[in-house]
């Protein structure tokens, strides 16, 4: 949600009420009706509409990153195996704990107010978790490309493979030539 309505709007919230959790759901989870991502707010009010907030009602967020509500994201929304994250998300709502729920590459973190506060009131999960990437060694392309022609030819001699003339194999010996 963008622009100065959305932000006041997500203002009111934080400040207005004790806005308790974003749970972002993925998108399929309306399908076929809509394809949209999706958040559940789970709030209470504290200050009226002519209420002076004297201090914002909200102290921090747990967010939760559902990625399975039981069923399938595509259009027939079969039934899965499991109950999906609800289970979950219940259990882990009701420990939730500022001190302790601060892993921020977790599937639930907690952000206190003053971080939303400082990044306009965005209560995207996104702008919060942080992603972990895993470094991933491919073989050399030699070897992949050896792989590749037994795949095709079985265990053949240097002799009987520089006959080949045509067809995959020649490329790909063309291609490991090229590559070393």
């Amino acid at each position: 949600m963008k622009g100065v309505a959305f932000k006041t709007l997500r203002q009111l919230l934080v400040e207005r009420c004790d806005l308790k959790a974003v749970i972002t759901m993925p998108s399929g989870v309306f399908k076929p009706y809509a394809g949209v991502s999706t958040a559940i707010l789970l709030f209470t009010k504290v200050w009226g509409p002519k209420d002076k907030v004297t201090q914002p009602a909200t102290e921090s967020v747990w967010f939760y990153e559902m990625t399975s509500d039981g069923y399938s994201l595509d259009d027939k929304r079969s039934k899965q195996e499991g109950n999906g994250d609800l289970q979950d998300i219940i259990t882990k709502y009701h420990a939730r704990n500022p001190a302790t729920d601060t892993d921020r590459t977790a599937k639930c973190f907690m952000v206190p107010r003053t971080e939303i506060e400082a990044e306009s009131y965005d209560l995207s999960l996104s702008r919060y978790k942080q992603d972990v990437f895993e470094e991933v060694h491919y073989d050399p392309p030699g070897v992949i490309l050896d792989r590749l022609i037994q795949a095709e030819v079985g265990n053949v001699d240097e002799a009987e493979l520089a006959k080949v003339q045509s067809g995959i194999v020649h490329e790909l010996l063309e291609l490991k030539g090229m590559v070393g």
